[in-house]
């Protein structure tokens, strides 16, 4: 099977844009090319040794995030993804610099520097996590969902999750109970063809993620996740089905990681031709020709724009996760436990 980036993406090409503003565009521009930035400097840090441990980037799939949480409600409805998880903790609303500080582990983290890359957390902005372990956030996004539904409230749970996890016990265990018990959540498969180094076709029996709902009898679809158009407009489909109470609903994003599978792949396995295919529709690259057709932005606004990010990033974001004081000594075992639980003081 060859994937190309329209690999069945939705049939429908014509996006009605009337639902994002001008100013909404223009946002969306700056917050994927800030994401794409804001990778590269980790990236970068990483080299310089500043950062250490496992770091996964997210470039190249700017769209699937920002499509679909700007469908939603970042900040207020539950998001909850695996390891490659800057930029959704970012879009719900956490600090740059509180992320970048976790990266640095450094006691002003989002996570108090003892989390790192893949453990970034935001209870205020109901970003619950990356998890490092495949499969791990589906019955957590299904718990959450479940306390949704019991308070009666009107926010909805969003399990962001890759194609390779969805072989994992926990995702088939996740679907069936969010369909028994009818639960508000969605599901959103960012699909980027590769398990680590393998390739979906020769992990997974049905590479179309978005049919394996229909096991659970969960409507599904698949779109392509480079065009934040299409994010957008399948995400809101999606989101309004969960939010009127519908239950879960399965959205597959068509995508592709520009870098390996973390700092530590070589991505040797990857073919170069491949490589060139997806990068030649960047979603940063789409959504900014498609703004200057309309007449929203120029080649020179966008130069302008990038330069601003990247200052903005060094001399705020990465300033402040250097300057941070790292966690002291004395309080390694801080945050082990729940702190003022009876349970664990002996009631005192």
């Amino acid at each position: 099977m060859t994937v190309t980036p329209n690999h069945r993406a939705n049939n429908d090409d014509t996006v009605d844009q009337s639902q994002l503003s001008d100013e909404v565009k223009l946002r969306l521009l700056q917050e994927m090319l800030y994401a794409r930035r804001f990778e590269e400097r980790c990236y970068e840090a990483y080299v310089e040794r500043k950062i250490g441990g496992f770091l996964h980037l997210y470039s190249g799939e700017e769209a699937c995030a920002h499509g679909v949480l700007e469908a939603a409600r970042p900040g207020e409805d539950y998001v909850i993804t695996g390891y490659r998880d800057h930029i959704h903790a970012i879009k719900c609303g956490t600090d740059p610099r509180a992320v970048m500080a976790e990266l640095f582990a450094k006691e002003t983290g989002c996570s108090k520097g003892r989390g790192g890359s893949m453990h970034l957390f935001d209870a205020e902005h109901h970003f619950m996590g990356g998890y490092a372990l495949v499969g791990g956030p589906f019955p957590l996004a299904v718990g959450m969902a479940k306390a949704i539904k019991l308070r009666r409230s009107d926010e909805i749970a969003i399990c962001f999750l890759g194609d390779a996890a969805n072989n994992q016990g926990t995702f088939h265990e996740s679907m069936n109970m969010a369909k028994v018990w009818n639960l508000p959540i969605l599901f959103v498969c960012e699909n980027n063809l590769y398990g680590i180094g393998t390739r979906i076709e020769r992990s997974t029996a049905v590479t179309d993620q978005y049919k394996r709902a229909a096991a659970y009898d969960i409507p599904a679809q698949q779109t392509d996740g480079q065009d934040l158009d299409k994010v957008y407009a399948a995400a809101r489909v999606a989101v309004d089905h969960v939010r009127s109470g519908n239950g879960p609903y399965f959205l597959e994003l068509m995508t592709y990681r520009y870098r390996g599978h973390s700092m530590s792949d070589s991505n040797a396995y990857r073919d170069a031709e491949e490589e060139k295919v997806w990068q030649g529709r960047d979603p940063i690259d789409l959504w900014k020709e498609r703004l200057i057709n309309q007449g929203l932005i120029t080649a020179e606004t966008f130069k302008s724009m990038d330069h601003e990010i990247i200052e903005s990033i060094e001399d705020d974001v990465i300033a402040f996760a250097e300057s941070s004081p790292e966690p002291a000594v004395s309080e390694l075992e801080k945050y082990v436990l729940a702190e003022n639980d009876p349970y664990v003081t002996g009631g005192k």
